[in-house]
């Protein structure tokens, strides 16, 4: 893809994915919540401007980091997430004003890099960035699998998780 496209391809995935975040929403227990993650990883890795050629060591050493940013937002985005349970035992998660400081620090970070890979003349396209979001959702979406409740008895009684509170009938969340 050409690089203006990668840019806004990138853009509009972010975005929505913020965005969703902070909106309530039911988390389905049953669902391969790897898939995407796993594919979107596929994807970045099949593009040949994955590692520039001219400048190997630099470009791996950038990847590496952006993986790490990946790692560390994906891990800061789920630990910030409250998570909840209805009465009906249905799970929900909502992002917080700390997974805005996560994200905040994730962009600052990833755009740093870019900056140090401009700077050093490294070749930088989206597929980078593409594998980043990936190890973040897939990461995220982890962790947020293992702080789920364990399946109660029906008709239990909404309980919270984590920080959060029971959601009021009705009503999101603060």
């Amino acid at each position: 893809m050409s690089g203006l496209l990668d840019a806004l391809a990138l853009t509009a995935a972010a975005g929505l994915v913020i965005s969703r975040q902070f909106r309530a929403s039911r988390i389905d227990t049953d669902r391969r919540w790897w898939v995407l993650p796993v594919v979107l990883g596929v994807v970045a890795l099949r593009e040949p401007g994955v590692i520039d050629g001219h400048h190997q060591t630099a470009a791996v050493l950038l990847l590496a980091a952006e993986v790490i940013v990946g790692l560390v937002t994906g891990a800061g985005w789920a630990w910030t997430t409250r998570i909840w349970t209805e009465a009906d035992g249905a799970v929900w998660s909502r992002g917080t004003r700390a997974s805005v400081a996560v994200w905040g620090v994730g962009i600052a970070l990833r755009a740093g890099l870019y900056g140090i890979g401009a700077a050093l003349g490294v070749r930088q396209d989206g597929s980078a960035l593409l594998l980043a979001l990936a190890v973040t959702l897939l990461v995220r979406s982890g962790v947020l699998a293992r702080r789920l409740p364990s399946p109660g008895p029906a008709g239990a009684p909404g309980r919270a998780y984590r920080g959060a509170v029971p959601r009021p009938a009705g009503r999101e969340p603060a």
